[in-house]
């Protein structure tokens, strides 16, 4: 089956008005000096003209408030959108109220949507994912050890987690729980709605991060549930099926991850082309020195292959389903990382001193691709997942040699030429 990345002209148009609108109206949010309140307003009318675009939260199927657009056009829009941190959410595309929203329209009863899940794609709301733990390996969440136990018509939740991104200003945060302890390790856990000021939800501080990413009330906070209670009826999807909803929602967010790394590091590309065609030293262009010039060729290649591989990774889930993709998802999550961190690097280098101050979004960049090593799970974990995928397509040989014995393969090319030699000659 042959890959197709093509799109209509109408879609191109699309595209262009985005790229556009990004450069001339959501990049100068990167300077602004507001608390979350005057963002908000600086935002609603960049969110409105987005809606009458037909552009919001694309990722969602039309039903739901969204375009329905596949992943392959779903990753040119977010090539566009990963320029600016920003951007996403004056797409409604933000994490993590994007993948909640995935999780609420494919797992979600219709109280839950109507409560919860139109009122976040609507901006009214904002939601959180609440995992990753303090005390276990996030990157095993088999290890999870908050608890939710059924009392009566309420779970009753206890632990202590961190890295919940939102977790300070959200109105409503999606848990995963262990509440099967005696199941086999992947069916332990389910995930529960839990509203932002239930009692005993403590919300103790966004953790400082190298990424400095708490503007606007933004960030990844730590969380307390002590004795919090909530409707049995907040129980999404079946009990036992945490692991297979996380796996539902981080699938095809690692790739919108991927796809937005691409604008990040066309971005830093774009600086460092133009820097080094402005800047001189030692008599000539920084643009004329090898070593920079080898900067430029790296990256461009390296962008490309990170590109090709992402929209390939986007037309398999289109195609085939997102399970299908699997391999190269976890292929492009940490490929694209290192691309996104390169690239940014090597802008940084060119620019030097200019490059390293806050007077560039370039360090801002760089920090935040740093952890691009390690969200949605950490580059090791998925070398090794790719890394087992492979291998399940070979076997051991059963002789002592990788291949078919090199003499023995000698031995009978040597009797085929000798044979076709022989028919040569009776046929003379």
């Amino acid at each position: 089956m042959a890959w197709d990345f093509s799109t209509e002209p109408e879609f191109e148009k699309k595209l262009e008005w985005m790229r556009s609108f990004v450069r001339d109206e959501v990049y100068p949010l990167e300077v602004l000096d507001a608390d979350e309140a005057g963002f908000m307003r600086a935002i609603r009318p960049l969110q409105a003209e987005v809606k009458r675009q037909k552009l919001w939260a694309t990722h969602l199927p039309p039903d739901l408030g969204g375009q329905g657009y596949g992943q392959v056009k779903l990753g040119l829009m977010h090539e566009i959108e990963g320029a600016t941190m920003w951007a996403p959410i004056i797409f409604g595309n933000q994490a993590p109220d994007s993948g909640n929203s995935e999780i609420l329209a494919e797992f979600g009863t219709e109280a839950q949507k109507k409560r919860w899940l139109h009122p976040l794609l609507d901006g009214q709301i904002r939601s959180a994912f609440s995992m990753t733990e303090p005390n276990t390996a996030g990157s095993d969440p088999t290890l999870l050890s908050t608890t939710a136990v059924l009392d009566g018509d309420e779970w009753v939740i206890n632990g202590h987690k961190w890295f919940t991104s939102n977790g300070m200003i959200a109105n409503f945060l999606i848990a995963m729980v262990v509440t099967e302890p005696q199941a086999d390790a992947y069916e332990r856990a389910s995930m529960i709605i839990v509203p932002g000021d239930a009692p005993g939800l403590k919300k103790l501080r966004n953790v400082p991060t190298m990424g400095g990413d708490e503007r606007f009330g933004y960030g990844h906070a730590e969380i307390l549930y002590e004795d919090v209670r909530v409707p049995k009826d907040n129980l999404l999807g079946e009990r036992g099926q945490g692991f297979l909803i996380a796996q539902a929602r981080l699938g095809p967010g690692r790739i919108h991850h991927c796809m937005r790394w691409l604008g990040q590091a066309r971005r830093a590309f774009d600086m460092l082309c133009e820097r080094s065609l402005q800047r001189e030293a030692f008599g000539k262009k920084l643009a004329s020195h090898e070593t920079v010039q080898n900067w430029i060729a790296d990256s461009a290649a390296e962008m490309q292959a990170a590109r090709l591989m992402t929209l390939h990774a986007a037309w398999v889930i289109d195609t085939q389903g997102a399970s299908a993709a699997r391999k190269e998802i976890s292929m492009i999550k940490f490929f694209g990382a290192k691309v996104l961190h390169d690239v940014i690097d090597r802008a940084i280098q060119v620019h030097g001193a200019l490059g390293y101050s806050s007077d560039m979004p370039l360090e801002e960049m760089y920090r935040h691709a740093r952890a691009a090593r390690m969200y949605d799970g950490p580059d090791e974990v998925h070398r090794v997942s790719v890394a087992r995928r492979v291998l399940s397509g070979y076997q051991a040989p059963k002789g002592i040699w990788p291949r078919e014995h090199v003499p023995t393969r000698r031995a009978a090319a040597q009797r085929k030429f000798a044979a076709l030699l022989e028919a040569a000659t009776t046929d003379a």
